[in-house]
């Protein structure tokens, strides 16, 4: 099986090719006309600012993090021990790394492609498409690449080359490294980019009355870099992270449950090979067809890789697993595939449900413009319950994978079920990105004053990537949840606590589940605060520029587009160091205080209140944000009618609900989860200081 192991990294290596040889062909269409340039030249720029200054400050947290591992490190008595804690803080360190690296990977494709499919647009949906998801496979298949790559190579490093006695342990330390720094990058990258939006809509198109993206706006180069640091740098660290967390909790769970290093724990590895290059080929299927269907071109890729991983799973299942059935404690070999295939089913049931709640083309989002024509305050009660509302879908799937892929192979079922989960990661990246680029070029039609054939292109591209973005964060956050029940199982076996742990009449039990199901809430609560007093500042300055600065208006004078750029940044990097270093420092007190037991139900409390939350925010604002754009469409009374005033506030309401507070609390469960993993030895050594 080692040769299996070695072929892993190489399938992670073809993918980053496959990445670049995209990146080439994107970078290589024609980028416009000198304004169009100039336009496209800010957003990178002012994204790129960000980026340096958030990477900067996330450093610091960083290194001192590295520092306490280290300390804890010198300080074991017990060799062997000791040895592993310095494994895990240079896993830690190489995680983080990697994470920072998809973030500028996520983003560095996207910023240039904008105008480029701007340009594009000027001769047709076709090419246009081609750019814009071309730009988006760049990040989808680069932030795979180096997931499957970082994890893999560890794994060799530790368990071929260095041959430790347990070369699984210090995987952990990785994932933790890449949830916390997607965690910083998420909360800073999406406090940045809703109050930019928010700040722009409220003073342009409810005060001012003038268009989105128009250039007279001063914070409409704001918006646009927020599209970038939010959705394409937060995202890619986001699924990075994801990915690296999901693959090392099923090889971890697969060494615990034999104590050994098995097939069991290369397995998952192998899956992760076989799912990249099954994206590596979805991607050659995203072509528009004569309908002009831009949605059925994108699913096309997604079923496509879908189904050739489901293929290779059977095989691998059948090669790898047909002779070790004893190493299963329930099942075998094919029981283990159906497993897969239930991830596999449970991406795509996702997505399906996710769509129906955010499309413009269903009922809720239709719903919601109709309560429109009364108001804002109908427009919000329409929001809220289909936001409640949406959660069913979703979690009656999980519910039921749940118990289907236990069935079919027990903890290790679930653990390969969240695996295949990852099997169309690369192709979720690239649909997500997507969003962001159609959006952006949009903006840039709009401030060249492109032709509106133009922007009539690019409005039906970025209508799509409303839905794609919504989409992607159902899938992230599905797939959190699955990542998260395996890195519980990871903590219950690791600790051996028995059958009689968690349990409902345990005070401490109890006492986890109320912290960790109050966490969530508390995070949110920080996060919309933060957005909300951030939008205020460009709400203020902006009317300071309207006011303050003549010709605004008539277009014969310029924004200073810099000072809000500015505003923004600074405020999105000041809040984001209480909701981080919350998620790091929550799971130690509670575990140290009231011990493993305590810690064991913040676990299950983070996850369940998590995933409802988080289902809830995000849908009930991609619903908004689709409502919105269906008024201005034409329906209800059209823009500048008082059905588009209200919907223009609801969707002002949804924005830090879907792409700052709801997407953030996947990375969240996901650092407690690691947290307590990592620290699970030494608070089960000290048992807890409030205990009976």
């Amino acid at each position: 099986m080692d040769v299996l192991v070695f072929l892993v990294p190489l399938a992670a290596a073809v993918a980053l090719g496959a990445a670049f040889t995209l990146a080439r062909s994107v970078l290589a269409a024609p980028s416009g006309n000198p304004r169009m340039n100039e336009i496209a030249d800010a957003v990178r720029q002012g994204a790129g600012a960000y980026m340096n200054r958030q990477y900067r400050t996330i450093l610091v947290v960083a290194v001192v993090i590295v520092a306490i591992f280290a300390i804890v490190a010198w300080t074991r008595g017990d060799p062997h021990e000791a040895t592993n804690w310095w494994w895990t803080t240079i896993g830690f360190a190489f995680g983080a790394a990697f994470s920072a690296i998809a973030g500028y990977v996520g983003m560095g494709v996207a910023v240039r492609a904008n105008v480029r499919v701007a340009q594009a647009a000027r001769d047709g949906l076709p090419g246009a498409l081609k750019i814009a998801f071309g730009g988006g496979a760049v990040s989808g298949l680069a932030v795979a690449g180096l997931a499957l790559l970082g994890v893999s190579g560890f794994y060799v490093l530790f368990d071929v080359i260095l041959t430790l006695d347990n070369p699984v342990e210090p995987l952990v330390g990785f994932a933790f490294g890449a949830s916390l720094i997607s965690l910083f990058a998420r909360v800073g990258g999406g406090i940045y980019t809703k109050a930019a939006d928010v700040g722009a809509d409220l003073v342009g198109k409810v005060e001012a009355g003038i268009p989105e993206d128009d250039p007279r706006n001063p914070a409409v180069i704001a918006d646009n870099v927020g599209d970038n640091v939010g959705d394409c740098a937060g995202m890619g660290a986001d699924l990075f992270e994801t990915y690296a967390v999901t693959a090392i909790g099923a090889v971890f769970l697969g060494y615990l449950l034999v104590g050994d290093v098995t097939v069991l724990v290369t397995y998952p590895l192998v899956l992760g090979a076989i799912a990249i290059l099954a994206s590596v080929v979805g991607t050659r299927f995203v072509r528009l067809a004569a309908d002009n269907d831009i949605m059925a071109a994108l699913n096309r890729g997604t079923w496509v890789s879908a189904a050739l991983s489901a293929v290779g799973f059977l095989v691998a299942s059948g090669v790898m697993l047909g002779g070790a059935g004893e190493l299963l404690a329930r099942g075998n070999w094919f029981t283990t595939f159906l497993a897969s295939v239930t991830g596999i089913a449970v991406t795509l049931l996702l997505m399906v449900v996710t769509e129906y709640y955010t499309s413009t083309a269903y009922g809720p989002v239709r719903r919601i413009a109709k309560a429109s024509e009364t108001g804002s305050a109908t427009n919000v009660i329409a929001g809220l319950a289909v936001g409640m509302q949406s959660t069913a879908g979703p979690v009656t799937i999980l519910a039921l994978a749940t118990f289907l892929a236990y069935l079919f192979a027990g903890l290790y079922g679930i653990a390969v079920a969240a695996v295949a989960m990852l099997s169309v990661t690369g192709m979720i990246v690239a649909m997500d990105t997507y969003g962001p680029i159609t959006d952006n070029a949009g903006g840039i039609a709009e401030m060249s004053d492109l032709p509106e054939a133009v922007r009539a292109n690019t409005d039906a591209l970025d209508a799509v990537g409303n839905t794609t973005k919504a989409v992607t964060k159902g899938y992230a956050i599905g797939s959190a949840a699955l990542a998260a029940l395996v890195l519980f199982a990871d903590y219950a076996e690791r600790l051996d606590l028995g059958e009689a742990a968690f349990r409902l009449d345990d005070p401490l039990v109890i006492v986890g589940l109320l912290f960790g199901a109050m966490l969530p809430f508390l995070f949110s609560a920080f996060l919309m605060e933060s957005v909300g007093k951030a939008a205020g500042a460009v709400i203020e300055e902006v009317r300071r520029q309207f006011r303050e600065i003549a010709g605004i208006m008539e277009g014969s004078a310029k924004p200073e587009y810099g000072r809000a750029v500015d505003i923004v940044t600074k405020a999105a990097l000041r809040e984001m160091a209480i909701p981080g270093l919350m998620a790091v420092v929550a799971p130690l007190i509670v575990g140290f205080l009231f011990g493993p037991v305590a810690l064991g139900g913040l676990l299950i409390g983070v996850t369940m209140s998590g995933l409802m939350m988080a289902l809830t925010m995000s849908n009930g604002g991609g619903a908004w944000d689709n409502a919105k754009k269906y008024v201005e469409d034409g329906h209800h009374g059209g823009k500048g009618s008082e059905a588009h005033e209200a919907a223009v506030v609801g969707d002002t309401v949804g924005d830090p609900y879907k792409d700052t507070a709801g997407p953030s609390i996947n990375p969240l469960i996901k650092v407690i989860n690691t947290v307590a993993l990592i620290f699970a030895g030494l608070i089960a050594s000290v048992g807890g200081i409030l205990t009976f």
